[in-house]
């Protein structure tokens, strides 16, 4: 079977089969609402928020850890650092400021300052979980899943910055404008880092093929 080159489209739509089943509110607004008084009761000092907060986006940030390339044992305990410097530091939420970009963008620091300390630490590969849970897969299913392993190494190889970008983004499903304030700069760079990182895939991929 002759196998077709990776295009930029086909790398973006590779990656919802890497993505863990979870509830997503229905309301929008809804759900902002709700984001908008746990902050609140955050920064009044209240701890039953802080475990609603953990409730929340525990998997979520879990899962931004394990896709930047931490193990499972790194990834808890940055997961629980993670929550811990949100506690400590949650008089500098600014009001109107995303609940959810606020945590990632404290995340992703934990994840940096990990990285500075453990230097010769090596990446660790997430596991391929099925789309289906079914053995008995198409040919086409299992070439996504071929190709899948190789855009995940391909990403696991990316420098930092843009593999942070292609994970929040593509992967953790933030807007432009979460993905941005969670990594800390403005919405023209991250788009620039998109761009760079998907060209690297691709020419990688491709070249892989």
């Amino acid at each position: 079977m002759e196998k077709k080159a990776i295009s930029t489209e086909h790398l973006a739509g590779l990656q919802h089969l890497m993505d863990r089943k979870s509830e997503r509110s229905s309301s929008t607004g809804s759900l902002e609402n709700r984001q908008n008084l746990l902050a609140g009761r955050l920064k009044a000092g209240d701890h039953a928020a802080a475990a609603e907060l953990v409730d929340m986006y525990y998997e979520q940030i879990y899962w931004f850890m394990r896709r930047l390339g931490h193990s499972r044992e790194a990834g808890e305990d940055l997961t629980q650092e993670t929550f811990m410097q949100a506690w400590h530091h949650v008089g500098q939420l600014r009001s109107g400021k995303s609940l959810g970009s606020w945590l990632y963008h404290i995340a992703a620091n934990v994840s940096r300052m990990y990285w500075r300390r453990h230097k010769h630490s090596e990446l660790v590969s997430i596991e391929l979980i099925s789309a289906t849970g079914e053995d008995d897969r198409s040919s086409t299913d299992v070439l996504n899943l071929e190709q899948l392993a190789q855009l995940r190494d391909a990403v696991m190889k990316l420098p930092i910055k843009l593999r942070e970008a292609v994970v929040l983004h593509y992967m953790q499903h933030l807007t432009i404008a979460e993905a941005a304030e969670a990594a800390g700069v403005g919405k023209g760079t991250l788009k620039s880092r998109l761009s760079r990182a998907l060209g690297v895939l691709r020419r990688q991929l491709n070249s892989d093929l």
